[in-house]
């Protein structure tokens, strides 16, 4: 029995601990989210720059080449509308480079991928109770009806 002082919690000790947690931290799809998130930010901070720096001054209302600038009064409180804007306009640019550079990419890869043909399926419904019996009953096992033979 090892002495207390070096059980951890639920009478583990602290290096097997240390050792599982270094298991789960080393895992690939931890190791693969922690770089996502990393790009993913990276990425979120280029099409911000792009928006407020490139796209906003083409779609600049006269005379407001800031969006962010622009805002309105109503009882003395103001709404800083051109902020939502921008935002708007990052997540919809953002979506927009998610979904042509990644999202259409893999399909198209899994697509290409997908070699064997679709799977027969052995079984087919009942028209009367709709239960799911083989192919080649004649009768339903459930509702005990008639349903002839699969053509």
């Amino acid at each position: 029995m090892r002495p207390s002082s070096e059980l951890g919690p639920g009478g583990t000790t602290v290096k097997d601990l240390l050792k599982d947690f270094k298991a789960f931290v080393l895992r690939g799809n931890v190791v693969d989210l922690a770089i996502a998130v990393v790009i993913g930010a990276a990425f979120g901070t280029v099409v911000t720059a792009l928006v407020r720096d490139l796209i906003t001054p083409i779609l600049a209302i006269p005379g407001k080449t800031d969006f962010s600038a622009l805002s309105f009064t109503i009882r003395n409180s103001q709404f800083l509308y051109g902020d939502f804007l921008n935002a708007v306009i990052s997540f919809v640019s953002i979506a927009a480079a998610v979904f042509f550079f990644v999202v259409r990419p893999v399909n198209t890869l899994m697509s290409r991928r997908k070699a064997e043909p679709a799977v027969m399926s052995t079984t087919r419904d009942c028209p009367y109770c709709l239960s799911s019996i083989p192919i080649a009953a004649s009768r339903c096992a459930f509702c005990t009806a008639d349903v002839g033979a699969a053509g």
